[in-house]
């Protein structure tokens, strides 16, 4: 196991690339990426840099010159040897060979579209433009790489001792966390936390720490190298990514209206089983159940990522009980800015009205709450989103208006379309 304190304090980070491999991403950027070579290959999609969090000026904190020697290098990585022989025989969700041929010929040979950077107000504007296959692959190394520079900058100006108090106090943090959970039979848990991680070691300790912790209970990594390297099971499905592409894409509102079906239409001719998971939330989940077609009640289950949770579970348990699917038999993943007391509540709740799991982020691989002086190093609100397809603005609704973007005149088109009224504000944290 790796010393990370010792290894911060003794390696020059100009050597030191945050992102090593194509495959330290989310399983999900894989699957969506492979569905969208096959059904939209030519669209041509902007993805841009969010911070909702605006306090934290990472253009202040963030040298510039270090921000594209990082990102620079990511455009030199091509898949090892090792990893092609991973994606195109590992089984993963039971099926072998998930990834067709063709798209991994294609993968094989990708370096990764030029991107765009400049200062404003104190932020960085960093945007990638390219056809969607190719460009959609930079959204989790591109936040990788700015969480972790922000964490150097900080960890920069710690001294030995103090890094190595630093990381105890951390692992002992995470190993509490752990030793609550481990206690609450039939938990299922998977690391969903690569995004906004602390850096890459720190992720790997963390899943190393929950499937010693956790046995069973820790399903698997959404990180596929961190589950190549530690055999551990693969996990995702599809984001919103894929909805607000295609309803940018639509030239009617008649047309808009059909978009998120059509996602779902493509990706149920392309997977069976626990990769048929809804994510209902893009532009409201109760219309959104309202108007689904019936082939989707027959789905495994649905995800819930905004909102109030124990609302959008209710609102799940109600629809499949309407279409006469029995929710028992049913799984709702849980992957909204989760710590322990939520999961525990959450579990207590559902746990015995269907098959609950949760997608454990940002409070799992980078809780740092606290530690330092002036909570230096705590988590923040950071994304990178599709913005624009084909010269066209994308909208996100959500259910937690919070979250929404886009133009306030789509904005309120999209919310006409799909019939979403008053919704209820909840404070981002992560």
């Amino acid at each position: 196991m790796v010393d990370i304190a010792t290894r911060v304090w003794n390696h020059k980070w100009k050597i030191d690339p945050i992102v090593r491999s194509l495959i330290d991403t989310d399983f999900y950027k894989l699957l969506m990426c492979q569905s969208v070579f096959r059904n939209r290959p030519d669209t041509t999609v902007t993805f841009s840099l969010i911070n909702r969090s605006r306090h934290i000026r990472l253009a202040e904190l963030i040298d510039e010159g270090e921000l594209r020697e990082q990102l620079d290098h990511i455009r030199t990585l091509r898949l090892t040897r090792g990893e092609s022989t991973w994606l195109r025989g590992n089984m993963f969700y039971g099926k072998r060979q998930m990834f067709r041929p063709d798209f991994m010929e294609w993968f094989e040979n990708l370096t990764l579209p030029p991107y765009h950077l400049e200062k404003r107000d104190g932020q960085y504007e960093l945007t990638f433009e390219g056809k969607w296959p190719e460009v959609m692959l930079w959204e989790i190394p591109a936040l990788a790489v700015l969480m972790e520079l922000r964490g150097r900058t900080v960890l920069n100006r710690m001294r030995r001792f103090e890094l190595q108090v630093l990381y105890a106090r951390a692992m002992t943090k995470l190993w509490e966390k752990v030793e609550r959970l481990r206690r609450v039979e039939g938990i299922k848990i998977a690391d969903f936390g690569t995004r906004r991680r602390h850096s890459f070691l720190w992720q790997d300790w963390c899943v190393q720490a929950m499937t010693e912790g956790l046995g069973e209970g820790f399903v698997g990594t959404s990180n596929c190298l961190i589950a190549k390297n530690r055999d551990l099971e693969a996990i995702g499905t599809n984001a919103h990514e894929l909805p607000m592409v295609y309803a940018a894409l639509a030239d009617s509102d008649e047309e808009l209206a059909r978009a998120p079906y059509e996602v779902l239409q493509d990706w149920h001719d392309e997977h069976e089983g626990n990769l048929r998971i809804i994510l209902p939330d893009t532009f409201g989940t109760r219309g959104f159940l309202e108007r689904a077609p019936d082939w989707l009640a027959s789905w495994t289950g649905i995800r819930i990522d905004s909102g109030d949770p124990v609302e959008g579970a209710e609102t799940a348990i109600a629809w499949w009980k309407s279409r006469g699917e029995d929710p028992r038999q049913k799984r709702i993943i849980f992957s909204d800015g989760l710590d322990v007391d939520r999961i525990l509540d959450l579990h207590r709740r559902f746990a015995h009205r269907a098959m609950v799991s949760f997608g454990w982020g940002t409070l799992l691989t980078n809780d740092f709450r606290g530690l330092t002086e002036d909570d230096a190093l705590a988590p923040f609100s950071l994304v990178c989103k599709a913005v624009a397809a084909n010269g066209r603005p994308t909208v996100k609704l959500s259910d937690n208006p919070e979250k929404a973007m886009g133009p306030p005149e789509e904005i309120a088109r999209y919310k006409r379309v799909f019939g979403v009224g008053e919704q209820k504000r909840i404070r981002v944290e992560v």
